[in-house]
């Protein structure tokens, strides 16, 4: 591939993401989103990451299906503003009402903007787009920023797609996501956001 090809393939693929328009115009387009996702959290006392992955499932404009697959089967749902959480204990599954679920709708919340494209609307972060298709958001008080540093996400190629979130506690302890196997705008059935099967 000549210079001339990399330089037009480099506009195709890094133009949406190069303002806040852009990304909200790109993200206009989506109407769903399918992907699978590896989870590694780090942390300064542990020698390797804790991992995990799953599926999630976006369908605009408000809908979501985050599902860890392995090693600790649960679900999180979220439809029309209602957030569940399932978990799987042998062969069944529990609805988990417990007192970190008003923290879980908070992170669910947020990923719904970002599928919406709407990265700079949450007043409790500061957003940055970088080149390269790059969005750094940190907070604005100091008491969310003792529990999160900053967040890292990174663009896909793909117009409206997220290759990457890395959530930085401190300089030691972050995880990172990456999303694989996307598919986009293909059907999908709205009972999947519904219950946990």
């Amino acid at each position: 591939m000549g210079p001339t090809a990399l330089v037009v393939l480099g506009l195709v693929t890094t133009g949406w993401s190069s303002s806040w328009d852009s990304i909200r115009a790109a993200a206009r387009d989506i109407q769903s989103i399918q992907a699978a996702f590896t989870q590694e959290k780090h942390l300064q006392i542990l020698s390797r990451p804790l991992q995990s992955h799953g599926r999630l499932i976006f369908a605009a404009p408000d809908r979501l299906r985050w599902e860890y697959q392995a090693p600790l089967p649960s679900v999180l749902l979220m439809d029309e503003g209602r957030i569940q959480r399932f978990v799987k204990t042998g062969d069944s599954w529990t609805e988990d009402a417990s007192a970190a679920l008003p923290a879980m709708s908070f992170v669910m919340q947020e990923i719904g903007r970002w599928m919406n494209g709407r990265f700079d609307e949450n007043p409790d972060f500061e957003a940055r787009l970088e080149p390269g298709g790059k969005i750094v958001l940190t907070p604005r008080q100091a008491a969310l920023a003792t529990v999160i540093q900053k967040i890292v996400l990174q663009l896909a190629e793909t117009p409206g797609v997220i290759d990457s979130v890395n959530v930085y506690e401190d300089d030691h302890n972050f995880t990172q996501l990456h999303f694989k196997e996307v598919a986009v705008n293909q059907p999908i059935d709205p009972a999947l956001f519904k219950h946990h099967s």
